[in-house]
């Protein structure tokens, strides 16, 4: 469902990092996900997940800002179908790093 798929943000907290400049760039290999992610306030991006029931994905994520911060959280994603194919996923998230603040997002499918 998610292996080879490339996301853009679409919408985000103030308190988060991930902007309209970030990709994410996804792969899967059963109920694992992983993706590198860079752009924007990001220069260089992991994240892992699990796939849960509902496709849902449990994810812990880690980046370097342009500050050269470290910064690090954990994320649930809850996928939506939109009517051309894409995929957009709604994530709640919170920094495990820094003042370990909630916020919420979203994220859409590039089109090929």
């Amino acid at each position: 469902m998610y292996d080879g798929k490339i996301f853009r943000s679409e919408a985000n907290t103030a308190n988060g990092e991930v902007g309209a400049e970030t990709l994410f760039h996804y792969h899967q290999d059963g109920t694992i996900v992983w993706a590198e992610y860079s752009g924007g306030s990001i220069v260089k991006g992991t994240l892992i997940a699990v796939v849960q029931e509902g496709n849902c994905l449990d994810m812990r994520y880690q980046h370097v800002n342009r500050n050269g911060d470290l910064m690090t959280g954990r994320c649930q994603s809850t996928p939506e179908i939109l009517a051309d194919g894409r995929l957009r996923l709604h994530e709640k998230w919170q920094w495990t790093s820094g003042d370990l603040s909630f916020g919420e997002s979203v994220i859409e499918e590039v089109q090929g």
